[in-house]
Parts: structure tokens; C-alpha cells; sequence
């Protein structure tokens, strides 16, 4: 095991969300939605952890080694494992909401999900209370009224006041999605500890303008057999952005996801940029806070 100082260490950059972790661990009425694979809630590392889920196949058995439920274990390693623990745990306090978007074996060995299963997934989060909502997925290619399904589900979290923090996605591409474009989406892209964002990293011009950075470089995290494992990509980055949302949120629960998408992005909207800015938690939560005052 590991102090959270040591775990924080391996990625300097997150020294603001470091702050923000020494004043909470998250309230526990707080719920977040991880759309994602099953999580091995044995993992002795989410001992402590607040998870809820609705199915089965929600949850998966601790020595599990397929895609889904190594990424699934990861991120919510991120989230919510216990300080110390080797993974980050930025918000081990808060609720943690689990829907498998994978719903047969080989779905999950092979990781990749449907559109459908994702639109199902977050429309079932927002009725479940959750405030934000993780994703970072690989999806099946989908025909245009799959993909419109996931329009709805999208404009349905919204209209509920659920923010949607997604991970842009490693294929090194210059383009956007319907989920990235979504007005209610925070699109997050990984930086390398140089400071640029990683060659894997996908771009585009509402990534750009609506989205955040964060360094993902030689994360830890939740693996299988009650292990730790590496983590790094969009998936990694998009899990710090979220933890560091819950902590905020927790301390400023009336926080509107307009106010709080636009704090997180501390950058005007007028960027015209592929790349998206670092984000700065501590300065985030700052400038929301001095709102109130």
C-alpha cells in the first residue's frame, strides 16, 4: 500500500485536485454514475466503497480478467477506492452508481458496447439520482437512429441536471461525437507529464472549446485478483475529472452544471483551439466558491 501523498506524486499535475482531496472525501448523498463495465466490488481496495447497482451483471467476480471489468475496476479505482489503497480514490465518501453497459460474455471480453446499451445505461443513472455521470467507452460502430438514441438519453441527463464527463477516446483522431458535441458532455483528453496532450488522445473542435485536459501519465489503479495495474489514456483522465467534479459538488451542492462545467473549463467559451486546457480543480472550486461570497 501506498500514502495518498506517494500516489499523487506519480502525477504531479494533479496537485489542485490534491487540494481538494485534503478538505473531503465526497458526500455520501452524492451519487455518481460510472457507465462502464462490471466492477469487482470484492476488490479489497473498494472495501469501504458506497456502491450501488440494480443487476447482476453490474458487478463482477473479483478475479475477473475480461476488458470490461479491468477497465470498469480501474476507473472506479479512480474514484472511489480507499485513500491509500495505491489507486488515487479522489472521492471514496461519495455514492457510486455502477451500470455494465456489456451484456453478454463476449461483449465484455471484447470490450466494446452498443449505442443502445449506452442510451439505456444513462437515461437509468439520471432516474437513479445520479448528478454526474463517468464514461469513457468503446462503441460498436451504430446506425443513425442508435446513435440518435443516444441524443435522447443525453438531452433526457439534462433536462435532469446530470453533467456527463466523457473520455475523448484513444484513436488518435481529429473529430467529435454525438456525445462529445452534447452541450451537457465535458469531453476530457490525456496530457503526457510534458504537458501536451498524449499522441492517442482523439481532438476536435468541440473537444477544444468544451473540454478539459488532464496528465494521465503512470496512473495506478484497480486491477484484477485484488491488484493494483496501470491506467492511464482518456479513460484514466476522464475518471480524475469526474472525482474532482464530486468533491466540488460535495462541498457546493448548489452548484448548477452550467456554473460547474463552466469553472472546471476555466477558459473562455470562445476557444477556437483543437486542444482542450489542463484543468485546474483548485482554482475550479476557487472562483465557485467566491460566487457564493
Amino acid at each position: 500500500m501506498t500514502s495518498d501523498a506517494d500516489t499523487l506524486k506519480i502525477s504531479p499535475c494533479l496537485d489542485s485536485v490534491a487540494s481538494l482531496m485534503a478538505r473531503s472525501t465526497g458526500a455520501a448523498d452524492l451519487r455518481v454514475g460510472l457507465v462502464d463495465g462490471p466492477v469487482m466490488v470484492g476488490h479489497p481496495g473498494l472495501s469501504h466503497a458506497q456502491i450501488a447497482w440494480s443487476r447482476a451483471d453490474d458487478v463482477a467476480e473479483q478475479d475477473a480478467d475480461d476488458a470490461a471489468a479491468l477497465h470498469a475496476t480501474s476507473t472506479a479505482g479512480v474514484l472511489v477506492a480507499a485513500r491509500g489503497s495505491g489507486a488515487l480514490g479522489i472521492c471514496p465518501g461519495i455514492t457510486l452508481v455502477t451500470r455494465s453497459v456489456f451484456r453478454s460474455p463476449v461483449a465484455r471480453y471484447a470490450g466494446s458496447a452498443t449505442w443502445t446499451a449506452l442510451a439505456d445505461a444513462l437515461v437509468e443513472l439520471a432516474d437513479a439520482g445520479a448528478r454526474i455521470v463517468n464514461m469513457s467507452l468503446s462503441l460498436a460502430a451504430g446506425v443513425s437512429n442508435e446513435r440518435r438514441a443516444v441524443q435522447d438519453a443525453l438531452d433526457y441527463t439534462s433536462a435532469r441536471g446530470v453533467i456527463v464527463v466523457a473520455a475523448a477516446g484513444n484513436e488518435g483522431a481529429m473529430n467529435s461525437t454525438v456525445v462529445t458535441r452534447h452541450r451537457s458532455v465535458l469531453p476530457v483528453v490525456a496530457y503526457n507529464l510534458q504537458g501536451r496532450p498524449g499522441r492517442m488522445s482523439n481532438l476536435g473542435r468541440t473537444i477544444g472549446q468544451r473540454g478539459v485536459g488532464v496528465v494521465a501519465d503512470a496512473m495506478m489503479s484497480l486491477g484484477s485478483h485484488g491488484k493494483l495495474r496501470s491506467f492511464g489514456g482518456t479513460s484514466a483522465a476522464a475518471a480524475v475529472v469526474t472525482g474532482a467534479a464530486a468533491l466540488i459538488l460535495s462541498e457546493l451542492p448548489d452548484t448548477t452544471p452550467e456554473e460547474l462545467i463552466r469553472a472546471m473549463k476555466g477558459a473562455p467559451s470562445q476557444r477556437t483551439s483543437v486542444v482542450p486546457p489542463l484543468m485546474d480543480a483548485r482554482h475550479a472550486f476557487e472562483s465557485l466558491l467566491g460566487t457564493r461570497s
